[in-house]
């Protein structure tokens, strides 16, 4: 990028971004200075906070990508691990014992090596806070199974086979041990952990303004092979798609992540736009209200998913297939064959007049995330499924913290809640765990959804290694999960982004694929 396409993002974007409602934000001048190389990356959500251990989400997904590091990586289509701070690593024949060797340039933000303790406390930290992506590990890294046999060698020794291992460790980050004991406070560093980092990633946290950017810079003498020009990256928050779209159009942003159908469409031949539209295990769901309030009702939420227009939420989404159950179409253990929810007023009445509210004549409440406009038509389109059982749908949007948030305690979570949800890895456990597991409740993946039974069957899908049997377990979860209509089964969705031509360096994989890894681009 020139000196002159700098200065066009520095006066012309402020305006623009001004005009999205972001009138307080000020770029760094450095940003515009010769010589630096600034990725600009438009986003609608905040990070939450900058725990490794805590915070889940695109964007925090992104932040943890880029300041800190991970034994292996995932990249590359098909996607597969690459060594990170592991530069090798080997397992026993029964899966059991695995053991990784360290890069040994690998160092933190302060200089200070990475060592074999520090992997160690990371994993410990990560099973004892018990949030996050810990949910990856349960049941298979356990409490003092980690061990540090040099200073360069982690050994794990698995509860369990599991077939996903190298697939989970690229999202169970390394923290600096010494620096988060140095901050320990009364909650295992995480008060520290809201504004500060202990990483080792290709880049550095320089600044955060919640609600309008976040500022990551290269750190001198990074250690990460493999890396292209930039100095830094920013991730600016424009909530609305189409501002994000016009940005990207007008050169004023690198990538946008969060672009609508019609949005993709518009960008179609435009000079200087690359676009990006891929498959991936990308499911949108609306989850409901399992234990609390109307929907803790199973015939109102079976009434209500037969209600759900469902082939309008596909006409709205464009490019996306309709869910057929729990599980992405495609995915290993996946039943193209399960009979599923699909409009059927006729059904829906009936179990309407099972219910506890035979007649309807109630409100519920459904959220979305402020300024994603796909979201706001998924909502309308509830709206109006919904009059045909005489239930009236409040709509709010909320912003991304304030959303997780309310996902803490069943009383706070609303009766709608939709979500994305993308795979971090292409095995069926990822999003059986992540969304139907109880332990994942209070957490937006699975706030509230409880079944013992469902729980029993996906902890002996992760640890069994035999495919065919693994098939069989998937399948007895999907229909047990559908059984109880705790979701309304949406649409998997092609991922959609928008880029300038002048980025280089971008390989697509097909997982956390808007959580951008910007060690080797360049622009």
């Amino acid at each position: 990028m020139t000196q002159t396409d700098l200065s066009r993002i520095s006066r012309r974007g402020l305006l623009a971004l001004s005009g999205a409602g972001l009138a307080a934000m000020m770029l760094p001048e450095a940003a515009f200075a010769q010589g630096r190389k600034i990725l600009v990356i438009a986003a609608g959500q905040d990070i939450p906070n900058f725990d490794p251990h805590v915070a889940t989400g695109y964007s925090a997904s992104f932040f943890m990508r880029n300041v800190y590091d991970p034994l292996v990586r995932v990249a590359n289509n098909p996607p597969e691990p690459v060594p990170a701070l592991a530069e090798s690593w080997e397992s026993s024949a029964d899966g059991l014992t695995w053991t990784f060797k360290l890069n040994p340039a690998a160092k933190f933000h302060n200089g200070d090596a990475v060592t074999a303790d520090d992997v160690v406390y990371s994993f410990e930290r990560a099973l004892r806070l018990a949030k996050g992506n810990s949910w990856m590990i349960r049941g298979i890294v356990q409490p003092g199974k980690v061990s540090a046999v040099d200073a360069a060698t982690v050994q794990f020794d698995l509860a369990a086979p599991f077939a996903a291992f190298l697939a989970v460790l690229p999202w169970i980050f390394v923290v600096q041990k010494s620096q988060i004991e140095a901050n320990l406070g009364a909650d295992d560093g995480q008060a520290w952990l809201l504004a500060n980092t202990a990483g080792s990633g290709p880049f550095a946290l320089k600044r955060a303004q919640a609600g309008t950017l976040y500022e990551l810079e290269r750190p001198a003498g990074a250690w990460q092979s493999g890396a292209g020009n930039l100095t830094g990256v920013i991730w600016q928050i424009i909530r609305e798609t189409a501002s994000q779209r016009l940005a990207l159009q007008r050169g004023e942003v690198h990538i946008a992540v969060d672009l609508t159908s019609e949005d993709m469409d518009s960008l179609k031949d435009r000079p200087g736009v690359v676009r990006v539209i891929e498959p991936e295990y990308r499911t949108f769901s609306i989850k409901m209200n399992t234990e609390h309030g109307p929907l803790a009702d199973v015939e109102l939420r079976k009434a209500i998913s037969y209600a759900t227009n469902y082939q309008a939420i596909a006409d709205a989404a464009g490019y996306a297939d309709l869910m057929t159950g729990p599980l992405p179409n495609g995915i290993m253990g996946h039943n193209p064959a399960l009979e599923v929810y699909r409009l059927n007023l006729e059904k829906a009445k009936e179990h309407l007049a099972k219910s506890a509210h035979p007649d309807g004549g109630i409100t519920l409440k459904m959220v979305h995330v402020n300024g994603l406009e796909q979201q706001r038509r998924w909502a309308l389109i509830m709206l109006d499924s919904l009059k045909a059982l005489n239930i009236t749908l409040e709509i709010q949007p909320m912003l991304w913290p304030d959303m997780v948030a309310a996902c803490q305690k069943p009383e706070t979570f609303p009766d709608l809640f939709p979500v994305y949800q993308t795979a971090n890895y292409g095995d069926p456990d990822n999003i059986a765990f992540a969304a139907y597991h109880s332990s994942r409740n209070g957490g937006w993946q699975n706030a509230v959804y409880n079944n013992p039974e469902v729980d029993a069957l996906i902890e002996a899908g992760r640890t069994e290694i035999d495919e065919a049997k693994r098939v069989e377990i998937y399948g007895k979860m999907q229909e047990l999960i559908v059984a109880d209509a705790p979701d309304l089964f949406g649409v998997l969705e092609r991922r959609k982004l928008g880029m300038r031509a002048e980025v280089q360096g971008f390989v697509f994989a097909p997982v956390a694929s808007n959580a951008i890894e910007c060690n080797g681009l360049s622009v």
